[in-house]
C-alpha cells in the first residue's frame, strides 16, 4: 500500500526557520546543533536528538514511529522562535 505521504530525497534546503541555535544559545560552535528548516518543497527538516529508543517506548496512543523514522527533540526556545516563520496555513 503507498503512503499518502512520502519525504522526497531530492529536495533541497530553502530557509531556517526561527533563529540559528548559536543566536538561541543551544550550542556551541560544532556540528551537532538543533535546527529547523523548510525545504524547498515546503516540507519542513529538523536536526534534532534521536530519542527515539527512550521517548518511542512511551508514545501516548495513536501515534507510532515507523521503521524509517525517528523521533527527534529539539529545545523548546527553538520552535517559539520558528512561530513568526511558519504560515498558519
Amino acid at each position: 500500500m503507498t503512503r499518502p505521504w512520502e519525504a522526497d530525497p531530492d529536495t533541497k534546503f530553502k530557509r531556517r526557520l526561527g533563529k540559528s541555535p548559536q543566536e538561541l544559545g543551544n550550542t556551541t560552535d560544532t556540528p551537532d546543533c538543533p535546527d529547523i528548516w523548510e525545504l524547498e518543497n515546503g516540507d519542513v527538516a529538523v536536526i534534532g536528538r534521536d530519542l527515539t529508543e527512550s521517548l518511542g517506548r512511551q508514545l501516548p496512543a495513536g501515534a507510532s514511529v515507523g521503521s524509517d523514522e525517528r523521533l527527534v527533540v529539539i529545545p523548546r526556545n527553538m520552535l517559539i522562535a520558528a512561530k513568526p516563520d511558519i504560515p498558519s496555513v
